[in-house]
């Protein structure tokens, strides 16, 4: 399994990853494959990764596929609610869906990303 990264930043910051990455394979070298999340702002990305959903991705950490019920259960949430919250984070990319229930296919996050404040 790998980690996913969470970025913050501008599709400039997006485009010039892939430029390097073209550019290293035009030159023979393999860019590796960073599972990679991005998002245009703080305030996007707190909306999509907030606490409660957060609490989503740790419950399903290593275990597999889960019913929402499940998950439900373990967190300690309403089933409907966290079939929203279920239905965001899929929607982002965070975890999947199947069959057989969602799951999280990641070790971890790491969120890579500074927070500039105003002098």
């Amino acid at each position: 399994m790998s980690t996913l990264t969470v970025r913050l930043g501008a599709m400039f910051d997006s485009k010039a990853r892939f430029i390097e990455a073209v550019r290293l394979a035009q030159a023979g070298t393999a860019a590796e494959a960073v599972p990679t999340l991005n998002f245009a702002s703080y305030d996007d990305m707190h909306r999509i990764l907030a606490p409660s959903r957060l609490a989503i991705v740790k419950a399903l950490g290593g275990q597999g596929a889960l019913s929402i019920r499940e998950v439900a259960r373990r967190i300690g949430r309403d089933v409907k609610a966290v079939h929203r919250d279920v239905t965001t984070l899929v929607n982002a990319g965070v975890i999947d869906r199947s069959e057989r229930g969602v799951e999280f296919p990641y070790d971890g996050i790491r969120f890579d990303f500074d927070l500039g404040v105003a002098a």
